[in-house]
């Protein structure tokens, strides 16, 4: 049997957001990065499809291990308040809003020119139109809420994390070939969502050993702006078990395709360590 190998990857920035449960009212965000999450990073830096299966992308063995958990923050949003200007779809989706294209003779020539798209508003009207169908007397498309109260939402993230990300695998080619799309990815990359971009140094290198050994073998990782973890500290470590085992726990983010109209996702094992990092374990000397 051929020796595991294991790509390390550094997940780092001011925020993250590795979601698990999201919708829309509320967008939580695991305590650390997913497989799923993870896995779409790499296959974004590759340049694959959202069609294109995953393969061997799909098949590593995944693990995270916390260096610098991070501190969770709740973002508060207020959704659907407000009015926005006039858009021509705002006319194919209720014609009641006709009468307020019809030329302004007050308007200068240039605005009447430019039409009135992007620079009227109509009062007391929402601009993305809810409850959509049929007028009953018309037959026209017309809006049955046109105006709503603004919805309340939160999203979360982890403020100023760090995670040393493990992707075992025992052909070395596939685990370069991913850290190399990495540092020069062919889509972007971000931490969970779009507004989360990494930072620093993403590819750590790839050496023998599983997973387990290799994260015993790293020394912590720096974090920008805080002080040296002291001695002694024993991080905490998920790893993925290749099978059901006693004491491995089911997951359910293991990556089968990222449709456009949803990812799909099927059940993993994994198991928490806490890891005694080796007394020989070297300093990183890496970008932040």
């Amino acid at each position: 049997m051929s020796q595991p190998h294991v790509l390390l990857v550094r997940l780092a920035g001011p925020l993250q957001s590795w979601g698990l449960t999201s919708r829309f009212a509320r967008r939580d965000s695991h305590s650390r990065p997913t497989k799923s999450g993870v896995v779409g990073l790499c296959a974004a830096a590759l340049g694959l499809d959202r069609a294109e299966p995953l393969g061997e992308l799909a098949a590593v063995l995944f693990g995270v291990r916390a260096d610098h958990p991070g501190t969770p923050l709740r973002d508060y949003h207020t959704v659907g308040g407000g009015s926005y200007p006039l858009r021509p779809r705002d006319l194919v989706t209720d014609h009641r809003r006709a009468a307020a294209v019809e030329p302004d003779a007050a308007a200068s020539a240039s605005d009447r020119a430019a039409g009135p798209f992007g620079r009227r508003t109509l009062d007391g009207w929402y601009g993305a139109p809810k409850k959509v169908a049929a007028d009953p007397v018309s037959g026209a498309l017309v809006s049955g809420e046109i105006r709503r109260n603004a919805m309340i939402t939160e999203r979360w993230y982890l403020a100023d994390a760090a995670f040393l990300v493990g992707l075992q695998h025992t052909e070395p080619a596939l685990l370069e070939r991913v850290g190399h799309a990495l540092e020069h990815p062919r889509r972007l990359l971000w931490l969970g969502r779009k507004s989360c971009p990494p930072t620093g140094q993403l590819t750590l290198g790839v050496v023998p050993g599983t997973l387990s050994e290799v994260f015993t073998a790293s020394a912590l990782l720096p974090a920008e702006g805080e002080a040296a973890p002291p001695t002694g500290t024993r991080p905490y470590a998920w790893i993925e078990s290749p099978r059901p085992l006693p004491g491995v726990g089911p997951v359910h983010d293991q990556p089968v395709r990222f449709d456009a109209d949803g990812p799909v996702h099927g059940p993993r094992w994994e198991t928490r360590h806490r890891i005694t990092i080796a007394p020989h374990a070297s300093d990183w000397d890496i970008i932040l």
